[in-house]
């Protein structure tokens, strides 16, 4: 909780007159080297009093005009010698042209300016925008705003703009104010200081010259300057102690520039319907002489209703007569150079006076570099603009003011998943959003989607029709209004909702994507818990979840007051382990390494090595990367999303299987020394009876690899009893259209049984390490003794709900509907149909597709999960679900005889891998499956690469993913940027 003072507005007394004082130590700021002196000179030297007063003009051009625009500009800039350009609508490249062109033109370089108070892309497609002023008010950390306005500054600079007009140092005391608003960084003085004085040096750090506007002050205006002139009706002591406060901080600071406000402020200056920007009261003796600043001043926009109704050119004389340095978007610059040239002949504005102010514009331009002018390189502007560094600072912007306003009974960040039904209401946006996607990813939720927002009973009824019996709704509002007249765009049906919801029972969360005044309508609600976004771009949509699930800590403070919520004020969460979703840049990874990724995977696809694929990279518990490839088969152009489920083949045994054993033996429910025929006692009287746990685990047992040298050697009837259609007797599912009774369990089951080793023990009586899939069902068959419990159902109690997951399942078709499965093989040995939905490995489907060592289905986020959690010893989400020395129990190398170890595979030693980099830790531990899949995770490098795929479509007989090695080629990039 930080502490900040709030500042009201209150009438100005009629008896109060200001009273200048001459400032002690006036800052300079542009510097005295014998360099730049000389240069200024030198080209002052050269000027015409026509061309000095050309450099007084900074005029508005845009890159989306016509020509007939642009021959205008350099008109401008070749015959009257103009001193700057402001840039507005466009983009980056049309603009680097132009300002080319335009510099090319100019006897003196100019100075080039933008209006870019949250970056370039306030102004300019194609680039970024960073978060609005009032959002950096929430963020506690001045440093990362510092940050902010480095990276725009170096984007200025990228882009050839030497003048940034930002940042607002406004303090917003009026929140009906109908211009200033989510532009201010707040309502406390010391705040809007702090942070505009970071913002400030960031920009000066990269020799942008940063502009504070709009002085003496426009937080407490009623109207819009840009249609009228507002009246500040602030007493001496206010306008001194507050507005002026962010302005003095600034300057003393070694603010660069200052931009006059169009506001008519009486208690300094009470001439009828004068702009401050007109007044030499303001800008010349308040300004400069009493709080000493030396940088350029700015007029804002001259061609704004707030100004006047002066014809332009005197407009722009009176604007040079009161102080202001440099003429911002002027009207008619001919008439306005002979409009000041005749000022000048009259004595109505002194030569020295002129002469004073364009060296004070040729220092700036030394100062920015314009000395040694350099053309803009167009090569890699775009990347240059939007580097994945940049990207990341703007989520760190959006994590860190997010805000917590109330958490009743600590409800966030949401714990105990497996005992909620969840269900998220987006009102004001549409299907799809970035919100609710990323909502999906940490738990399963019921989505609904209010594209236009409720408006009676009818649509709440239709709302908690749709939620159901969920126990905890996330009710999101975008799209909301600025406007207190419209209540924020926040309906009463939508209140209405909120209320019926608390009615059920149901715990709420309100998260607001709308500036902080939009909260006002939550106060008093009885939702449990409410968060401020600020803004609804889609970078805070993703944030706002990982805030709700832990993985990301609420930090952000009110920069106002909202009723109860008191300006300061914000709840803090801690982190509880689960994963994050980020950038590579986050955990010291590089993106443009990575995309070589897309370049792999692309040549497999056209090669045919798999038709598509998931790829997955977690570092330091975060995603940085999560992409889907290609089509579900070649012969289906439906593009593998995120949500496509793929057969994870073997990697049930470490996912599934594996992950059963290690809870049941942590619960001394199976002891891993222990002889197998323990627990079935069905071994006890055959061959197999002296294996133990870790045996099979090792798979050190003698017992065959596979299934089909055991079925053709065993010869058992049961294997030809299938039915094309179900029925009450065949109802086992083992195919698309192949039904068995489900006696065949336990047939297969005995024949497992009975099937004689094939390997003989040693004189120690042990077995060499044969890799077999039987291990796995016989761990399957031992879960399911001990739990007493089917191996699919304990998993979902004791692991996958609490995980948040959402699609690891057995026999897919049957627990999602609709899902998209990647199909598998055209099978024409056993079930003769193309296989999709239905496992694909024969044992398992023999099995009615839940099986220990196959059947699973699911995606890469679900998998990254439970790879996470062993990553973490066993900790996620707040939860301990192993403890702590389990997991390196079981990855510990516990045999001389294979680089297997207890389930887990392990680095080969030799470095021939076809599916793990070389550069793995020995440490690291994986898993592949048959169908194409890889999951490796490395301890040293907190690294976890999931890689799925479905490289038998149509034909298991394809091993180009093995004979080119892209498993490991996709892992070494990784390795790589790193």
């Amino acid at each position: 909780m930080t502490s900040f003072s709030k500042e009201t507005p209150a009438r100005v007394a009629k008896a109060e007159v200001w009273h200048h004082k001459i400032a002690a130590h006036p800052v300079e700021v542009w510097g005295s080297a014998p360099q730049q002196q000389r240069w200024v000179d030198s080209v002052f030297r050269t000027l015409t009093q026509a061309q000095k007063i050309g450099q007084f003009f900074m005029v508005a051009t845009f890159s989306n005009r016509d020509e007939a625009h642009y021959q205008y500009i350099e008109t401008l800039v070749r015959h009257y010698n103009i001193g700057g350009l402001i840039f507005f609508q466009g983009g980056p490249n049309r603009q680097a042209i132009l300002t080319n062109r335009y510099q090319a033109a100019a006897s003196i370089p100019l100075l080039v300016g933008i209006d870019g108070e949250w970056g370039l892309g306030m102004r300019l497609d194609s680039t970024m925008d960073f978060p609005k002023q009032m959002t950096l008010g929430a963020i506690n950390d001045t440093a990362v705003i510092y940050r902010m306005g480095a990276e725009i500054g170096r984007q200025c600079q990228r882009l050839g703009i030497h003048i940034n007009f930002a940042p607002v140092s406004d303090i917003n005391s009026n929140p009906s104010n109908p211009v200033i608003g989510n532009r201010s960084f707040g309502e406390s003085k010391e705040n809007v200081a702090l942070k505009a004085s970071a913002y400030m040096k960031g920009l000066q750090h990269t020799h942008v010259i940063a502009t504070a506007k709009h002085f003496p002050g426009h937080g407490d205006a009623s109207s819009d300057s840009h249609l009228t002139l507002p009246t500040i009706s602030r007493s001496v002591t206010q306008l001194n102690d507050i507005d002026l406060y962010p302005f003095r901080k600034l300057i003393a600071d070694s603010l660069m520039g200052v931009v006059t406000g169009h506001l008519h402020v009486p208690v300094v200056d009470n001439t009828p319907r004068l702009a401050a920007t007109l007044s030499e009261k303001i800008v010349t003796d308040l300004l400069k002489k009493e709080l000493g600043f030396r940088g350029l001043v700015f007029t804002d926009a001259l061609n704004m209703g707030g100004i006047g109704k002066l014809p332009a050119e005197e407009i722009n004389l009176r604007a040079l007569m009161a102080g202001n340095d440099v003429l911002l978007y002027p009207e008619n610059v001919p008439d306005a150079v002979h409009r000041i040239a005749e000022a000048v002949e009259q004595k109505r504005i002194s030569q020295e006076l002129i002469d004073e102010k364009v060296k004070k514009i040729l220092r700036a331009k030394y100062w920015a570099g314009l000395n040694r002018y350099k053309p803009i390189q167009l090569e890699n502007l775009n990347r240059d603009l939007n580097s994945s560094e940049a990207q990341l600072l703007k989520q760190e912007l959006c994590e860190q003011a997010v805000t917590l306003v109330k958490n009743t009974n600590n409800l966030l960040p949401v714990s105990a998943l497996d005992t909620l039904r969840l269900a998220s209401v987006s009102i004001g946006t549409d299907y799809g959003n970035a919100f609710q996607k990323m909502l999906g990813r940490y738990a399963p939720f019921k989505q609904i989607t209010y594209g236009e927002k409720p408006s009676g009973d009818q649509n709440v009824d239709e709302m908690l029709s749709q939620v159901g019996d969920a126990n905890l709704v996330v009710v999101s509002f975008h799209r909301m209004s600025p406007s207190a007249k419209w209540n924020y765009g926040v309906t009463n049906a939508s209140l209405s909702l909120i209320n019926r919801l608390k009615q059920r029972g149901v715990r709420v969360v309100v998260c607001a994507f709308g500036p902080a005044y939009a909260l006002r309508p939550f106060v008093g609600t009885e939702a449990d818990a409410v968060l401020c976004a600020y803004e609804d771009g889609e970078e805070m949509q993703r944030v706002v979840p990982q805030i709700i699930f832990g993985a990301v800590p609420a930090k952000g403070v009110m920069p106002v007051t909202i009723g109860e919520w008191r300006i300061g004020n914000g709840l803090l969460t801690a982190p509880n382990q689960r994963l994050a979703y980020s950038l590579p840049e986050s955990v010291g990874m590089r993106s443009g390494q990575l995309k070589h990724i897309e370049t792999v995977v692309q040549k497999a696809i056209r090669d045919h090595a798999f038709p598509g694929c998931q790829v997955l990279v977690a570092r330091k518990g975060k995603v940085v990367f999560d992409k889907s490839f290609g089509t579900l088969a070649y012969n289906n152009a439906e593009r593998v999303t995120d949500e496509t489920l793929y057969d994870l083949a073997s990697l049930t045994k470490v996912l599934a299987t594996l992950q059963a054993v290690m809870l049941l033996n942590e619960r001394g429910a199976i002891d891993l020394n222990q002889k197998v025929a323990f627990y079935l006692p069905e071994f006890q009287n055959n061959s197999k009876r002296n294996m133990t746990v870790s045996d099979v685990l090792l798979h050190q047992t003698g017992l065959p690899a596979g299934l089909s040298r055991a079925i053709e050697r065993s010869k058992s009837p049961a294997m030809s009893a299938f039915r094309s259609v179900r029925d009450t007797t065949y109802s086992l599912q083992v195919g698309p259209n192949l039904y068995a009774a489900p006696a065949l369990r336990d047939s297969i089951w005995q024949w497992i049984v009975r099937t004689p080793l094939t390997a003989r023990a040693d004189e120690d009586g042990r077995y060499s390490y044969v890799y077999s899939d039987l291990s796995f069902v016989i761990l399957q068959k031992l879960v399911e003794r001990v739990a007493k419990q089917p191996l699919d159902i304990f998993l979902n109690e004791n692991l996958y709900k609490s995980l948040g997951i959402s699609t690891l399942c057995f026999n897919p078709l049957q627990c999602h509907a609709g899902c998209r499965v990647a199909p598998t093989e055209q099978d024409t040995y056993f079930r003769n149909s193309l296989l999709q939905g239905t496992v694909h490995d024969q044992l398992a489907a023999l099995q009615g597709g839940i099986s220990g060592h196959a059947g699973l289905f699911g995606d890469a986020n679900d998998i990254a999960k439970i790879l996470q959690m062993n990553l973490q010893r066993g900790n996620y989400g707040g939860r301990r679900f192993l403890m702590p020395g389990t997991v390196p129990l079981f990855v510990r190398t516990q045999s001389d005889r294979s680089h297997r170890v207890l389930g887990w595979d392990k680095p080969e030693v030799d470095g021939n891998s076809v599916y793990h980099a070389t550069q793995v830790s020995p440490r690291s531990f994986g898993h592949t499956g048959f169908t194409g899949n890889v999951i490796w995770v490395d301890p040293d490098y907190d690294l976890v690469f999931i890689f799925l795929s479905n490289r038998v479509n149509p034909s298991a007989g394809n091993t180009v993913i093995n004979t080119q090695k892209i498993r490991r080629q996709i892992h070494e990039i990784i390795y790589q940027s790193m």
